[in-house]
């Protein structure tokens, strides 16, 4: 009724260990190029004539409004 219950293979533990920590580390550096990339972008956007466009167009709406009130 009781099932004993067997420790697994230390070799095998082993293995998967490795494995998990190879793992761990391919997920950690995708994870710090995507932040590199995503930086990029956003310093991309910053720097865009038509991010520049929108901005002064926002500025001069907010401005508008304060004018108005």
């Amino acid at each position: 009724m009781t099932q004993i219950k067997k420790l697994p293979d230390p070799e095998k533990v082993k293995l998967t260990v490795e494995r998990l920590r190879a793992s761990n580390q391919q997920l950690e550096a995708v994870t710090l190029a995507l932040d590199e990339l995503i930086g990029m972008v956003e310093a991309d956007i910053r720097h865009s004539p038509l991010t520049a466009h929108r901005l002064g167009k926002y500025k001069r709406l907010l401005s508008e409004e304060s004018v108005k009130e």
